[in-house]
């Protein structure tokens, strides 16, 4: 057994993925968890490194799921948390139905919320500990044909930054929000945009982005944004009025929009 600890959340493809094995690279025991079964064989990869793995299969869209996780953690404390896990799902608002977009949102805030909430306590009792939340740019850009993806990006992008404030009086505890833009991942096929100009663009590289993050983290950096491009286009949204910014993703993520 390391004598650090690392859990990672959406670890089994993707930017998760990619975190976990730096982690396991560098040393630290991993609890990964992911809503699939491919967690599994994700964590036969990590203890390739020679680091002790728990894999556990749960929906962090649900209380239980957050809870779940925390249990296998065996109470153990925990160094770093890659807060990573999310949803997306594309295509017209009022086509989608109440549980899909409801499950996006119960993943990408709900369950974050709980388990950040849970994990700081800890970090904040003991003054030591780095978490890395995945927000995005898409945080920044009323998402037409994305809407509630971005909604919820934007929550978390705003809601980390309140948190970092609100436990700046404990040095030792770090918040860094990872802001990737579009990413070479499974997103998008699970988001039903592979008919969209987002979805067959030229993606960012999973890896990179983990690193950049992983790097961020280490520094206390409150945030970083992954890629010249994307640092670019989250300046220009900044000073960009609403509706062209959701004209411009619309352009990007209408269904269709790839032809």
């Amino acid at each position: 057994m390391a004598d650090k600890f690392a859990i990672v959340t959406g670890a089994s493809t993707g930017i998760g993925f990619e975190l976990a094995s730096i982690a396991a690279e560098q040393g630290y025991d991993l609890l990964v968890v992911a809503d699939e079964p491919l967690i599994d064989a994700a964590a036969a990869d990590f203890r390739r490194h020679g680091v002790e793995v728990t894999s556990v299969e749960a929906d962090l869209s649900s209380i239980e799921g957050v809870d779940q996780l925390l249990q296998a953690a065996n109470g153990r404390p925990i160094d770093i948390l890659c807060a990573n896990a999310g949803r997306g799902l594309g295509r017209a608002f009022l086509d989608q139905s109440v549980a899909d977009w409801r499950r996006v949102i119960d993943t990408n805030v709900t369950g974050t919320v709980y388990l950040l909430q849970q994990v700081l306590r800890q970090m904040v009792a003991r003054d030591t500990g780095r978490i890395l939340v995945t927000g995005s740019i898409a945080g920044y850009m009323p998402g037409a044909f994305n809407a509630v993806y971005n909604g919820t990006k934007a929550f978390i992008d705003n809601f980390t930054d309140a948190i970092r404030n609100e436990i700046k009086d404990n040095q030792g505890v770090t918040i860094t929000t990872l802001m990737p833009g579009p990413t070479e991942t499974e997103f998008f096929d699970r988001a039903d945009l592979l008919d969209t100009k987002v979805g067959q663009q030229d993606k960012d590289d999973a890896g990179k982005v983990a690193r950049d993050g992983w790097e961020a983290m280490f520094k206390g950096d409150a945030h970083i944004v992954s890629g010249w491009k994307n640092k670019a286009q989250k300046t220009l949204a900044n000073v960009t009025p609403a509706s062209t910014l959701a004209e411009m993703h619309r352009n990007m993520a209408e269904p269709g929009s790839a032809d």
